[in-house]
């Protein structure tokens, strides 16, 4: 599909989807006007990264000083599961990140209200839903519906395991539309996990509005943390103690909320 066809697709997506409408002007903006804001600071951020990265492992057993036995070996009959929904699944979305990181921070804060934002196929979501079902905790997730694949609303979500799924609270919209729905549900929230717009921009306004949320002691991460210089910068301006981590050639950056 060329980049015009590949437009106009998403532009008539849109236009079906009212709900979406917000989100269809911001998108209009940003092309126009702040292209640059995806990959403002990449180069730094990579360096910074690189230069305090340490292990899955070596963050979970050093940090949250708990024993490593990695997510696939906890659970691996629903892992295969997953494996095997996703390869059912004819729609292509995201794949799973750090799972271990992941389920242990939730483990770490014995979490009983967690926030992601971005789903997928729901690999992430499964990781933190296995530790809150523990406790009877509830996930409160974001995310933006696949404009371009007409079916992969149906598939939002298919890894995660169905005995997990009273225990999971999904919004399908745009952050914007989603988060200030979410943060009214709870006072203050255990865990949240950052993996939806990876604009600069986009995370600057989603660090400040969830961190205010995240209780003393709890646990905030961002994935792709190396894409651009966003998270860096939020750490340094608020004073902040992050932990990056790598994986898979990929960074997150992990905060204890002191």
């Amino acid at each position: 599909m060329s980049k015009v066809a590949e437009i106009a697709t998403t532009f008539f997506g849109y236009l079906k989807r009212p709900d979406l409408y917000p989100e269809l002007r911001r998108k209009i903006w940003k092309n126009l006007f702040n292209r640059s804001s995806a990959l403002r600071g990449k180069e730094e951020a990579e360096i910074w990264c690189k230069k305090l990265a340490v292990s899955e492992k070596d963050f979970i057993e050093k940090i949250l000083k708990i024993p490593f036995i990695s997510f696939q070996e906890i659970f691996p009959q629903e892992y295969q599961a997953a494996l095997q929904a996703q390869e059912r699944t004819p729609v292509k979305m995201g794949g799973a990140g750090s799972l271990s990181v992941i389920y242990y921070i939730n483990e770490y804060v014995s979490s009983k209200s967690s926030v992601e934002t971005g789903v997928a196929y729901g690999w992430s979501s499964f990781a933190a839903l296995a530790s809150l079902v523990k406790r009877n905790g509830t996930l409160f997730s974001s995310d933006m519906p696949y404009i371009m694949q007409n079916q992969s609303e149906d598939f939002v979500g298919c890894v995660i395991p169905e005995k997990y799924k009273n225990n999971w609270d999904l919004y399908r919209f745009a952050d914007k539309e989603s988060l200030p729905k979410i943060i009214a549900k709870a006072n203050s929230f255990d865990v949240i996990h950052y993996d939806s717009d990876k604009t600069y921009d986009g995370r600057i306004w989603a660090y400040t509005l969830l961190w205010d949320k995240l209780r003393k002691g709890g646990v905030f991460m961002s994935d792709d943390i190396g894409d651009n210089a966003a998270f860096k910068d939020y750490c340094e301006s608020k004073g902040l103690e992050p932990h990056v981590i790598e994986f898979d050639g990929k960074y997150a950056g992990v905060v204890i909320k002191n």
